[in-house]
């Protein structure tokens, strides 16, 4: 029972957060009667699980809501901000119940009876809201062309078809009445038409497709049904509630056999035309529910994160024995066992996107739970903003996606408590009095970027310096481009408010985002204009478990270059005699910068003539990696390295290499940072 509910746990938690979003949807769109239906469903599913798994003040707190949305749906309670502000106080305080379990203390009885007590003053308050006419009906449509449509220039063919593009439609056309060959006449309609169709349009919208030839033809449009019924329906019960069949006519043919239409036929009750509109209906009616019930239906398997975690270690190991594999079957000669080889290596590289396609998620739902951070620090500020999300389909492994929540409350915190002003201050500037904040995603080749970009007055850029200064941490004279200006923002302690607020003041939030990058082997980095806004763009890789690399070696040390950071490769002569640390390399016309594995990481032994210069593009420019030997690509499996190693920043991980060989993942962007470092200390040890 204990798992069941630890399942029902988890499952309402997911409902909850579909339930925050509706809300705040609803509240920019109340009279979206589809919306009404999302929140109505989400507290009516946490009801019901709730009972029957013992969480009883769950579901008596949460059948108050359901039964003021219910009011909603009907059309008795208005959409307020009132209700949204106690329905998302309602939310929260479901998932307190939900951890508290069955020992409830006197405090959470007590916020239960005043959020009930605030329900209740809401619902008095409220009158009239969604209309019952905007809730999807089933319309009922005959259309029946004069035969002498098409002489006044007529088409029905393109007015079935905006009819079908209002909604779930069915259709059958009538050929009854065409004549043989010899007496048709082109010039004459003679097929008519029966529809059904499922849609929030009313039946006047349903007129108007027709409105230019109503008076060429006969038009009935009845609504048959506001709700789909849960079974299937007889044909003769169809007909009995369209007044098309007299119902004492109708039960004596029903009762006889299941063919209850053709009896009906047969007995001169009703024409054929009238049987295929009710079979039409009839099927209809079963399709919309299936559909229905298609998309209530759970479609997907929960499997425990520990069970996905465990299954990605060991693709990870096979990952590992099938280079060793590969290497093997190379070097035997054995045709055989290279065949062998290369179908393992196709299978498994199979299983490994499989898998890792598995852990993949959309951050739709992540940025989604910022609406509500949103919502409420303008609240707390007195400021009006509005959150925009694009790129929601933009998918993450799991566990970035996990890890990307701090530093995203963080800049959105700041964009709304230093970027966006208040409403006064932004007409003042002939701004709209509501700020904006664009939460975007969006692949770039094995990488993520993610910006958050405000509207609002920009970042100082003096007043962040001269509080750099005064920290010592630059000298009064340093020159600093704005990127290196504000990146000092993201220094542990930086503020530049001058008083602590719930929002900022403390020094700490931008320093949490270099942190969270930094174990995400991800960058970060700041634009901003004056007056027009600032945009914060997060850099991060799509996976922590798995990356396509590049394998190089120096002086018989093996390394591993991400393959998403390397543009090209080429070769450099004659360093072994020169052995500068800051030499550049000619590369289609552009110097670009090297640094030597050998120097950076003191290799012992003497460069080869020859030597590979790995180009890479990193956080700070391009970058040349000078390399013994490139040796090809390899799928890397990532591992940890010990916390020994934990401060060493210029290498990311390891890996074993098919032979048992341990290869150390390099992090390109912290090799390119640390060699700016020491060239600027050089620079400032020989003024």
């Amino acid at each position: 029972m204990n798992d069941y509910r630890e399942t029902y746990i988890e499952e309402a938690s997911e409902l909850l957060r579909e339930l925050e979003a509706a809300l705040l949807e609803l509240e920019e769109r109340p009279a979206d009667s589809e919306l009404v239906g999302r929140v109505f469903r989400a507290l009516h599913t946490i009801k019901g699980s709730g009972a029957m798994f013992g969480f009883d003040a769950v579901s008596s707190f949460t059948h108050e809501l359901e039964t003021m949305f219910d009011g909603v749906r009907e059309g008795r309670n208005q959409v307020t901000a009132g209700l949204i502000g106690v329905t998302l106080e309602a939310r929260d305080h479901i998932q307190e119940l939900l951890r508290a379990g069955s020992v409830l203390s006197p405090d959470v009885l007590a916020a239960s009876d005043r959020i009930l007590e605030r329900l209740a003053k809401v619902s008095v308050e409220s009158g009239p809201s969604v209309s019952t006419d905007s809730l999807p009906r089933t319309y009922s449509i005959h259309f029946d062309p004069h035969p002498d449509l098409f002489l006044s220039g007529s088409n029905p063919v393109p007015l079935l078809r905006e009819l079908a593009q209002l909604g779930d439609c069915s259709m059958v056309g009538h050929l009854d009445r065409i004549p043989e060959l010899r007496d048709l006449d082109p010039e004459k309609c003679y097929i008519y038409w029966d529809a059904i169709l499922t849609t929030a349009a009313d039946e006047n919208a349903i007129r108007d497709i027709f409105i230019f030839v109503e008076d060429r033809a006969r038009l009935d449009v009845a609504c048959v049904c506001r709700d789909i019924p849960a079974e299937r329906r007889r044909i003769g019960e169809i007909l009995v509630d369209r007044g098309h069949v007299p119902a004492d006519e109708a039960e004596r043919c029903l009762g006889q056999r299941p063919l209850a239409g053709e009896m009906l036929v047969q007995a001169g009750l009703v024409t054929p035309d009238r049987i295929q509109a009710a079979i039409l209906e009839q099927q209809h009616l079963d399709g919309v529910r299936d559909k229905r019930d298609k998309a209530e239906a759970a479609t997907s398997l929960r499997v425990p994160v520990a069970k996905l975690d465990s299954l990605v270690n060991v693709v990870g190991e096979l990952v590992t024995v099938q280079a060793r594999l590969t290497s093997y079957a190379l070097a035997s000669g054995d045709a055989e066992i290279n065949f062998i080889s290369e179908e393992v290596e196709r299978l498994s590289e199979l299983l490994r996107e499989s898998t890792m396609s598995v852990r993949m998620l959309p951050i739709g739902e992540t940025f989604g739970r910022f609406r509500r951070l949103v919502r409420d620090l303008a609240g707390d500020l007195n400021k009006k903003v509005e959150l925009i999300t694009e790129g929601n389909d933009t998918e993450l492994d799991k566990t970035v996606i996990e890890q990307l929540n701090d530093p995203l409350v963080h800049i959105i915190r700041n964009a709304v408590g230093h970027g966006i002003e208040p409403s006064d201050q932004r007409l003042a500037k002939k701004k709209p009095d509501t700020g904006r904040i664009h939460l975007s995603a969006c692949h770039s080749g094995a990488f993520v970027l993610i910006r958050i970009s405000d509207d609002g007055a920009g970042m100082n850029r003096e007043a962040i310096r001269a509080r750099a200064v005064e920290r010592k941490m630059i000298p009064p004279d340093a020159v600093l481009s704005d990127q290196e200006t504000f990146a000092l923002t993201l220094a542990p302690g930086f503020s530049t408010s001058e008083r602590v607020t719930a929002i900022s003041g403390r020094g700490v939030g931008m320093d949490v985002v270099q942190r969270s990058l930094d174990a995400l082997h991800g960058t970060v980095s700041i634009a901003s204009t004056p007056g027009q806004g600032t945009v914060v763009t997060l850099k991060i890789p799509l996976t922590l478990a798995i990356i396509d690399g590049l394998l190089v070696e120096a002086d018989e040390s093996f390394f591993v270059v991400p393959l998403a950071n390397i543009s090209e490769c080429i070769e450099l002569e004659g360093r072994a005699q020169s052995r500068k640390h800051d030499s550049l390399v000619s590369v289609h016309g552009d110097l670009v910068p090297y640094i030597a594995l050998r120097d950076r990481f003191s290799l012992p032994g003497r460069a080869p003539a020859i030597e590979q210069v790995i180009v890479a593009d990193t956080q700070h420019g391009r970058y040349g990696l000078v390399v013994d030997r490139v040796i090809g690509d390899h799928h890397t499996v990532i591992k940890k390295l010990g916390s020994f190693y934990r401060n060493v920043e210029e290498l990311s991980g390891a890996t074993i290499l098919g032979d048992g060989t341990l290869a150390l993942i390099l992090d390109v962007d912290k090799i390119a940072a640390g060699a700016l470092r020491e060239a600027h200390a050089q620079q400032m040890a020989g003024r």
